[in-house]
């Protein structure tokens, strides 16, 4: 967005008094030097007295003295820029108002009776957006969910399960925005625990306040949820050989949790540096499929089952790639 970009080239100049390069500029805010001209005329225009200057020693600065403390933005705008990679996040939490900008930079410009409120929105607000590539959901709840979040007041829901439909008494800690789908993290009693919004059947915050926990820290708390989840659906085992390549290709075939654990579990190198460790995945059909992307770099050597289904493949694949005859020729 644009608008954001300005004010991350503002407070960029602004916090080198003796200025920058257009060059260096473009590289700060990852766009071409044409770019950054554009913006320091727009800049210009809108009545920022910036001033630039060509030749070796040239270079774009604020005229002297002038700061800006971008005193004009409401706690609901500051708050929403904690916001600005989501912008659908923010307008669903009704915090569409704001133009985005760089988020340490502005805090660092903000009065401190916003810089208070709108540092809560990482305690209260999680945007996860890689993997578990799902559609938007409904979530004709969210609203009154995310006030309950944001005011710190017991929330009580009607929530689908699977099964059937239950009654909960919440402490709401948090929302996190997983590619398109809304989680609601709360306390249930004394059990911390994740709740699907578009599961939630209704919703309705109640007059007192709770207490967080001290230290809790929502980001944290959902990766490492996230890593138990991961853990708990591994639940096939084998042992594998891989040779040093393949031991650095763990990590990009497997994810990142599956191969720490992996990772724990492995031996000494052989001669030729190859290794062995345990690896855990969701099944042997599984498994299968994953090793064959190491190719040549992996040796299944338990279950027997799983070393025939990859000689099974291997010998397919060398079948399907033996040499052809070409046309005779006198």
């Amino acid at each position: 967005m644009r608008s954001g970009r300005l004010v991350a080239l503002l407070l960029h100049l602004q916090n080198r008094p003796g200025g920058a390069t257009a060059a260096e500029l473009a590289t700060e805010l990852e766009v071409s030097v044409r770019t950054v001209y554009r913006d320091v005329a727009a800049l210009q225009s809108s009545g920022v007295p910036l001033w630039t200057e060509t030749g070796p020693r040239g270079g774009i600065r604020l005229v002297e003295g002038w700061r800006t403390r971008l005193d004009g933005l409401t706690g609901d705008e500051a708050a929403a820029l904690f916001l600005s990679g989501a912008p659908h996040a923010a307008d669903a939490l009704g915090l569409d108002t704001v133009l985005v900008a760089a988020q340490t930079k502005v805090m660092a410009t903000l009065p401190a009776d916003l810089r208070t409120r709108a540092g809560r929105v990482r305690q209260r607000f999680h945007l996860d957006a890689p993997g578990w590539f799902q559609h938007d959901e409904d979530v004709p709840c969210l609203t009154e969910v995310a006030s309950a979040v944001w005011t710190g007041r017991r929330l009580d829901l009607r929530y689908a399960r699977r099964d059937r439909e239950v009654t909960r008494r919440l402490d709401p800690l948090g929302l996190v925005l997983k590619a398109g789908v809304w989680y609601l993290v709360a306390r249930h009693r004394s059990d911390i625990r994740s709740y699907r919004v578009s599961r939630v059947v209704a919703a309705s915050a109640r007059p007192e306040r709770f207490d967080r926990p001290d230290g809790f820290d929502l980001g944290a708390w959902w990766t490492h949820s996230n890593d138990d989840f991961a853990r708990s659906l591994m639940r096939s085992a084998c042992v594998i050989r891989v040779s040093p390549f393949g031991l650095r290709q763990l990590p990009r075939v497997f994810g990142p949790v599956v191969a720490a654990d992996a990772l724990a579990s492995v031996g000494p190198p052989d001669p030729d540096g190859w290794r062995e460790l345990r690896l855990r995945t969701e099944s042997e059909e599984v498994a299968v499929g994953q090793l064959v992307a190491l190719g040549a770099h992996v040796e299944a050597v338990s279950p027997p089952s799983l070393r025939r289904a990859l000689a099974e493949i291997g010998a397919a694949i060398v079948a399907n790639h033996r040499p052809t005859e070409g046309p005779s020729q006198d």
